[in-house]
């Protein structure tokens, strides 16, 4: 009977949003008392890691799975087949959630484009639009410390004949805005600088930038997968006209994301894959009804829980934050302080390996950098870009707090690092050297 209860979730109202509750959990004591060996074994098997890891991917809020789950059983029509009712009722669902992906960033439910994710909304703007225009314009303008699958695609546009800027970030994260204005030519298609930032959350001046491409009639494409769905994001506000999102940054399934695409002034852009010609003709393919379901759930969601997200996240951030540098020195909080999502806190602790705490901290599924690239030992070019030498770059890691995110897991997280970080540093040659109040970068080092 255990097991069959083990799954199924309940949702009861609050007065400001939603609280999740798990049978296991309410049955966990029960279970106990009636079968104390198969229960010890169940909770073994059953014990994770904390989770703070949420810029990697955010959990599926149970409400969105709710959502989709008949699309995925008996209303599994073709949203592209208008003969019958199976396609007329996918039809209306994918439209519905389209609406809801435009409430939540103030835009027509025309300019958004249903595609597999963030990765893919960021090859269709970056390469569609400088594709398009290249007969009269071949300038695009990024940053250091954008996401990979924007550099690789500059990277892949310069391989085609485009002049493509990388511009620096200054030690905080934040780009200069007057290098942004004198480094946009004639020929320049497109801006592309993100949001927020996904190692060092670092929340760049949006608004400021749309107001400087519109005057200078260029387009401005922003990587918001890390902020929509998280902060307020208004596209008309911000002159934005083309933004990716991403389903699972935002408590949806993965596999589904969108493009906005600005109407007026109309952005143009050259499709990258062949097919039906669906979404407008920018993304043939089978529209799949229940992730678009589920993204247009989390959008919901996120856009009437938003502030009571951004207050319970802010306030968590501050207590780890807090904690950790109120125990521990020559630690550092990457990213400017006032422009920063506080939900993404990366700290380097120096004179420790930060690959070295993460496997000390086994407990918490923690992140050292992006998770798209964190099978490399290379020290992270996000912070390389601010200024970090490779020894800080090493030593840092990434804490995710999101919706799900308790005040105990919080405090867990900070006692263990804390910790761990003590017993690292007491192993540590150079530190013993800097109690010694020996300044290391006085010294010579000999090369063998």
């Amino acid at each position: 009977m255990l097991s069959k209860q083990l799954n199924r979730i309940f949702v009861v109202p609050r007065p400001s949003y939603m609280r999740i509750l798990t049978l296991s959990q309410n049955a966990s004591t029960e279970a106990k008392i009636q079968n104390p060996d198969k229960f010890s074994q169940l909770k073994e098997l059953k014990q994770r890691p904390l989770y703070l890891d949420v810029q990697a991917t955010s959990p599926t809020d149970p409400r969105v799975l709710d959502a989709m789950l008949p699309y995925m059983t008996n209303m599994y029509g073709n949203p592209h087949s208008r003969t019958h009712a199976y396609g007329w009722e996918t039809e209306k669902a994918v439209e519905q959630a389209r609406e809801e992906v435009a409430k939540l960033i103030n835009a027509d439910p025309k300019e958004i484009i249903f595609t597999s994710g963030a990765t893919e909304s960021n090859n269709i703007a970056v390469k569609g639009v400088a594709r398009f225009y290249k007969d009269s314009k071949k300038h695009v303008i990024t940053t250091q410390i954008e996401h990979k699958c924007v550099l690789d695609s500059c990277r892949a546009l310069e391989m085609e004949g485009f002049k493509v800027t990388y511009l620096p970030v200054k030690q905080n994260g934040l780009i200069d805005l007057e290098q942004l204005e004198k480094s946009i030519q004639p020929d320049t298609s497109l801006v592309s600088i993100m949001a927020v930032n996904n190692e060092i959350g670092v929340l760049q001046q949006v608004d400021d930038i749309g107001r400087i491409c519109r005057s200078k009639k260029v387009f401005f494409h922003t990587d918001a997968a890390q902020a929509v769905g998280k902060l307020p994001v208004d596209v008309q506000k911000s002159k934005i006209d083309l933004m990716s999102i991403s389903g699972h940054k935002l408590y949806g399934p993965k596999g589904v994301g969108a493009l906005y695409v600005r109407r007026k002034p109309r952005v143009r852009l050259e499709a990258i894959q062949s097919g039906g010609g669906q979404e407008r003709g920018m993304r043939s393919g089978t529209v799949p009804t229940p992730l678009v379901v589920g993204l247009g759930t989390a959008c919901q969601i996120s856009r009437e829980e938003m502030q009571y997200d951004d207050e319970k996240i802010k306030r968590l951030s501050k207590r780890l934050i807090d904690r950790i540098t109120s125990e521990l020195s020559h630690v550092v909080v990457n990213g400017d302080p006032d422009h920063r999502y506080p939900g993404c806190v990366n700290i380097s602790f120096a004179y420790v390996e930060g690959e070295s705490l993460l496997m000390a901290c086994k407990n918490i599924a923690l992140s050292s950098g992006s998770a798209c690239t964190s099978a490399s030992l290379e020290p992270s070019y996000v912070l390389r870009a601010i200024g970090a030498d490779d020894e800080l770059a090493h030593s840092s890691i990434r804490f995710g707090i999101g919706r799900f995110t308790t005040e105990q897991e919080i405090d867990y997280t900070a006692e263990q690092t804390i910790k761990h970080v003590k017993a690292l540093r007491e192993i540590s040659p150079l530190w013993e050297m800097v109690q010694e109040g020996i300044d290391l970068k006085s010294i010579k080092w000999s090369q063998h």
